[in-house]
């Protein structure tokens, strides 16, 4: 059966049987966006293949897909999918310090995406370039900095790190409070 694995917002990978050899035949693939089969792509494929990437698609739309074994020897009946693309890839939009002490603050950011694999937190105090990283799991939104100097401005990046191997970055500032006097 043809199906899809990789899927990104402008790609995916399709996988099939072995149905032909070099020698006796070659594939038709033909796929088109669901809502618009006038832009039906054709592409052909050597008979020894059984997978192909598709790139530079539209994010998110489905598309039909259908391999066509050309084949002089047997005749295969095409195999058909019907694959969706992912969501563009956007950044965070927002990061939020909050809960600020003297030695530790909340960061957090919004939205939490699906194809966000995992979060990198690098902050750093200004000026200043000593910065240290967090990495967390693509799936929480916020994490605790801790163990900061009090009443010192911190500039924290939040880097979204995606499935497809992307990056994308937002910055804020934050600052502790005053520590303890006496």
């Amino acid at each position: 059966r043809l199906h899809a694995t990789d899927v990104t917002s402008s790609s995916f990978r399709l996988l099939w049987p072995k149905l032909l050899s070099q020698e006796n035949g070659y594939y038709t693939l033909e796929y088109a966006p669901t809502a618009e089969p006038a832009r039906k792509r054709t592409q052909q494929v050597s008979g020894a293949h059984t997978s192909l990437v598709l790139s530079g698609l539209a994010p998110e739309t489905t598309y039909e897909v259908a391999l066509i074994p050309e084949s002089n020897v047997h005749y295969f009946p095409p195999q058909t999918t019907r694959v969706t693309t992912l969501a563009e890839e956007i950044s965070p939009v927002q990061v939020l310090i909050s809960e600020s002490g003297p030695r530790s603050f909340h960061v957090s950011w919004a939205p939490v995406l699906d194809s966000v694999l995992s979060y990198q937190v690098l902050y750093g105090p200004l000026p200043g370039n000593s910065v240290r990283v967090l990495e967390v799991d693509g799936r929480h939104n916020g994490t605790v900095v801790e163990h900061l100097a009090p009443n010192t401005t911190y500039l924290v990046t939040v880097t979204a790190i995606y499935r497809s191997g992307k990056e994308k970055s937002l910055s804020a500032k934050a600052c502790t409070q005053e520590g303890e006097r006496g």
